[in-house]
């Protein structure tokens, strides 16, 4: 039976200067659940992650931490911190101390573990997050990318149970997305919770196993991400386009081709080799009039047409290649 580790009951947030940010907002997370919060820049994302430690307290309605109700005392604060990690969206906001080593220990020193403790953590975390042979660097002397991994290293650094990520990817080139999205992977595999929020359509689909919609501080949708990327309505209300395969096929269904939307370039790739399969193997059966060669051709099948079609793409690819190998071999 799957543990609840977040839940929120109606939660609503106001700032003190009157600003309403959060409306009766009622979600629940999982153990071991890879969750993202997706939203247009104001919609409320990072005011509803700052509830899941404890920074922001709901003005109304509550949150529970692992089944419990979140108490704003300092030593049960401390408790949520240490079971709930969050990684800032600027890691700057994040990173103060003058080395890396200093950084990534400054939480568990602060929870009075002896010396050993806190110096076998740090070189745990900085390894499980490449960083390793830098712990002397100063911060403000690394790459984004690096920053990224040194912060989420000091939060791995408190052994959480679930990882919040504000934004992970932003400002990243592709090397740095790839390798913060492999430290995610890693850490899902090993049981611990991920929820990001992020408005990179394209990675949360790879990425996650449930998709919270959140507008102008309400979620207005939730669901997997085959649900909230096929809901049209809902990704125009938040001012969310789906992923790019998915709006091409879209757009050949909209036009009368017979697909299916998916939300992957490789899935996008699959289907639409399927469905130019279907249909050629049809107008094959029309035009071939021989009556030994139609038969053939019909106990072949459809499924088999589509199993020839990737042979004979493979055999292409190859072909090329081998012609490419042998002109470099000619030109040496």
């Amino acid at each position: 039976m799957t543990r609840t580790i977040i839940q929120t009951e109606n939660m609503c947030f106001t700032y003190p200067d009157g600003t309403s940010a959060l409306h009766n907002i009622n979600i629940a997370i999982e153990e071991g659940e890879r969750v993202a919060i997706v939203g247009s820049n104001g919609a409320g994302k990072s005011t509803l992650f700052a509830h899941f430690n404890g920074i922001n307290q709901p003005t109304s309605g509550l949150i529970k931490i692992d089944g419990k109700p979140a108490v704003y005392e300092k030593k049960e604060l401390l408790q949520i911190r240490q079971k709930v990690g969050i990684v800032f969206q600027n890691p700057d906001d994040q990173l103060f101390a003058p080395t890396v080593v200093e950084d990534v220990a400054f939480g568990p020193m602060n929870l009075g573990l002896s010396e050993e403790e806190v110096d076998e953590r740090v070189e745990e975390a900085l390894e499980m997050v490449g960083m390793s042979g830098l712990e002397k660097k100063a911060p403000h002397h690394l790459s984004g990318g690096q920053k990224k991994r040194v912060a989420i290293a000091g939060i791995l650094a408190m052994r959480p149970e679930i990882m919040v990520l504000d934004e992970p990817t932003t400002g990243l080139d592709p090397k740095g997305v790839e390798q913060i999205m492999e430290i995610l992977y890693k850490l899902s595999h090993e049981d611990m919770s991920i929820i990001i929020a992020s408005h990179d359509v394209e990675m949360v689909t790879q990425f996650a196993d449930k998709i919270f919609v959140l507008h102008e501080g309400q979620i207005i949708g939730q669901g997997t991400p085959e649900e909230i990327f096929n809901n049209y309505e809902t990704l125009k209300k938040a001012h969310l386009r789906p992923p790019k395969s998915a709006e091409l096929l879209h757009m050949l269904k909209s036009n009368g081709v017979s697909c299916d939307v998916k939300l992957t370039v490789e899935e996008a790739y699959h289907e639409i080799l399927h469905t130019i399969g279907a249909e050629s193997f049809h107008n094959l059966l029309h035009l071939i009039k021989n009556q030994l060669h139609h038969r053939l051709l019909h106990e072949l099948g459809e499924e088999n047409y589509h199993k020839m079609l990737h042979i004979l793409e493979e055999e292409q690819i190859n072909h090329q290649n081998s012609i490419t190998h042998q002109k470099f071999n000619n030109h040496e």
